[in-house]
This record gives structure tokens, C-alpha cells and sequence, in this order.
């Protein structure tokens, strides 16, 4: 029997043909047909290959949501799907949890999510937008960002419903949900300052960042709340990496005066100082105590167990989908505001009272 052509899809009782369909009869990815046709000018699919989708696509009657034509020549199509357009997701835990977030708020409001990356490239984000507003079941779309930062909305988007995640942008023409960083700074500081800790070292991120400059002013604002004077030479940059973070905490525990705590702008770093101090001949957290941010998987499988601060990717997730169904489906009016949304403390083994031996021994 022969297979692929929209008759027997219709015998077979599958109804509509579908991209996956155009898919497993030119034999190529879905995403491959996706771009062809979409017509993504950035996609680098050969003449051949597009002719294959195209003729694959025409032979089982496969057609494109439409976006234009009179209101009555189809039945009307419900709003039950959420656009996430995001530039990076491969590279990082961040942007997946995120997802993850959205994808499970979602669902509880009968709503599905569709996922596209444009990897930062114009000509893709451009053919994503134009696909997102060629489908008629987008409710809306959240647009988010692997690391925080500002962004430029596309102006195509204007007549859906947008909520940004993880950026924003000046001036405020959306809702925007951020990480509570100044506020998690502090709170990873002050925890460091309760058990007793007054030379704190601070291994920061890239320091052009949004993320690495909040964080350094929560250190500071919680320095200043325990009375504790801010000192520079206590303070490095590094670049998110193990690696960095054990070069750094090597320089930081060689000090005349060396730091009793060692806040890190992530757990990866926190790891890399970790290790440093076991090379220094230092018991974590008898003799130094390590403060991480960012609980990833891995921060609790460590030895000892990290001690951390959430970055709250599913929360965020969650919020942001929250708000754009109320905006989409329940009509709800937001005015644009960007509102962050705090992580928790999450107390393990690296952090402890400082003793008294150590404390004596850093007063000198």
C-alpha cells in the first residue's frame, strides 16, 4: 500500500496532515521543514532538500496556518498555546528550567508552549515572529533571555500579548520578570556576616553583567548593614567557570589576612574554590566557609553539600505565564513594570560559625 499521500491519511482516520507527516516522507528533521516552510531566509538547507519538503508537503495537502483570508472560510481556532521565543537554551540550566516553569503553570490553565530559539540571529528571530504570528492558536508570547540584560522587543509583536523574562527594556512597554539579585547578594552576604564572618572574600561573575554587578551591590549592602567596611582587595572577578573560581580563591587564601568566607557568583565557582582550599590544606567549612549561588543540581552532590542561593528560573517560569494568560485569556490590563522575584536561602554544609581560633587568627 502506498503511504504518505493525503488520501489515506483521511482513509486512516488521522486527520489533518501534519509537519511531521511532510517530515518522515521527504526524510528530513522537523525543524528542517519548519524552515523551509516558513521561509527562513537564514536556514542553510539546500535547493534540493527544500524542493523535497515542498513537494512533500503539496502531495498530502499540508498547508501553513493561514494569516490572512475572510473570517468564515474557517472555523475559528482556539488561543491555547504560549510562544516561548528565548536566544539561547542549549547552553545553560537556566533557560530550561525557566521552561519548565512556564510549561507546567500552563498546563494546569489548559494551555500548551511552543518553544523557539533564535540563537541571537536577527534573520531566525525575524522568521520566528513571523511564524508565531502566522498561527492562529498563540495567546501570547514571553520573551526571555539566557542571561538578564536589555533587550529590544520586536516591534511585529505588538498585537500579542508579551511578557519579557529574565530582560527587560527602557523605556517600560512591557511587563518584565527579573531575578531578585541585589536581594540575593545580600542575603547569601548576610548569612556569611550571622555566623560571624567579617573578612569575606567575593569571586563575582563577568563583572559587564547585570547579574555579576547586582550581586556585587547585595555584598556590599550587607557588609554595610553587619558594619563591616567594604575592602576591594577582598573582591575578584572571574567568569562563571570552575577553573576561575579556584584561581581566584587560591589568590584570596594566599592573603597575609585571608578571608574566612568566600562568597561565589555561582556554584561553579564555589566548586573551583573548594578545591583550592583543599590545596591549601583547608577544611571546608572548619577552616573556610563557601557560599555559592544559583542551586544547581550539582551543588548538592558536592563534598560537602554547597551551600547556596536559589536563582528562581521556575518561579519566574511560572510568574510569567501566569501574568500573560491573565493578559490574554482573562483580558486583564497590566501597566508595564518590571518585577523581580527573590530566591531562597539554602543552608548545607560549606557555611558554619567561625571559630574562635579563626577569628582570632584573621583579627591580626
Amino acid at each position: 500500500m502506498a503511504k504518505g499521500n493525503g488520501r489515506n491519511l483521511e482513509k486512516k482516520g488521522e486527520g489533518r496532515p501534519t509537519m511531521t507527516d511532510v517530515a518522515r516522507i521527504a526524510g528530513v528533521s522537523q525543524s528542517s521543514v519548519s524552515l523551509v516552510l516558513n521561509e527562513m531566509s537564514g536556514s542553510r538547507i539546500s535547493p534540493e532538500t527544500q524542493q523535497k519538503v515542498r513537494e512533500a508537503a503539496h502531495k498530502i495537502g499540508y498547508k501553513l496556518p493561514a494569516t490572512r483570508g475572510p473570517v468564515a472560510a474557517a472555523p475559528a481556532v482556539e488561543k491555547d498555546t504560549i510562544a516561548f521565543i528565548v536566544d539561547e537554551i542549549s547552553t545553560s540550566p537556566h533557560p530550561v528550567v525557566s521552561l519548565d516553569g512556564i510549561r507546567d503553570y500552563a498546563f494546569e490553565q489548559g494551555m500548551l508552549v511552543s518553544a523557539h530559539v533564535t540563537r541571537s540571529n536577527p534573520e531566525l528571530e525575524e522568521a520566528v515572529v513571523r511564524s508565531v504570528l502566522r498561527d492562529p492558536s498563540i495567546a501570547g508570547v514571553i520573551y526571555a533571555t539566557i542571561f538578564t540584560r536589555k533587550v529590544a522587543v520586536p516591534k511585529a509583536l505588538a498585537p500579542l500579548p508579551t511578557v519579557l523574562l529574565n530582560c527587560y527594556c527602557e523605556p517600560r512597554q512591557h511587563v518584565a520578570i527579573v531575578p531578585g539579585e541585589v536581594a540575593g547578594g545580600f542575603a547569601a552576604t548576610a548569612h556569611l556576616t550571622a555566623l560571624g564572618h567579617k573578612r569575606i572574600g567575593f569571586i563575582n561573575g563577568e563583572c559587564w553583567m547585570d547579574a555579576a554587578m547586582d550581586r556585587l551591590k547585595g555584598y556590599k549592602q550587607a557588609l554595610a548593614s553587619a558594619d563591616i567596611a567594604f575592602d576591594e582587595t577582598l573582591v575578584r572577578d572571574g567568569d562563571w567557570l570552575p577553573l576561575r573560581g579556584y584561581e581566584a580563591g587560591l589568590d584570596l587564601l594566599s592573603m597575609p589576612n585571608a578571608p574566612t568566607a568566600i562568597f561565589c557568583g555561582n556554584d561553579l565557582m564555589a566548586i573551583g574554590v573548594m578545591e583550592a582550599a583543599q590545596e591549601k590544606g583547608l577544611r571546608v567549612p572548619t577552616d573556610l566557609s563557601v557560599m555559592g549561588y544559583d542551586d544547581q543540581e550539582l551543588a548538592r552532590y558536592t563534598h560537602p553539600p554547597l551551600s547556596t542561593l536559589v536563582l528562581p528560573n521556575y518561579e519566574m517560569g511560572q510568574k510569567a505565564a501566569e501574568l500573560l494568560i491573565d493578559m490574554a485569556i482573562h483580558g486583564k490590563h497590566m501597566r508595564p513594570m518590571t518585577i523581580k522575584v527573590d530566591g531562597p536561602l539554602v543552608v548545607r554544609d560549606t557555611t558554619a560559625l567561625l571559630s574562635a581560633a579563626r577569628a582570632s587568627k584573621s583579627a591580626r
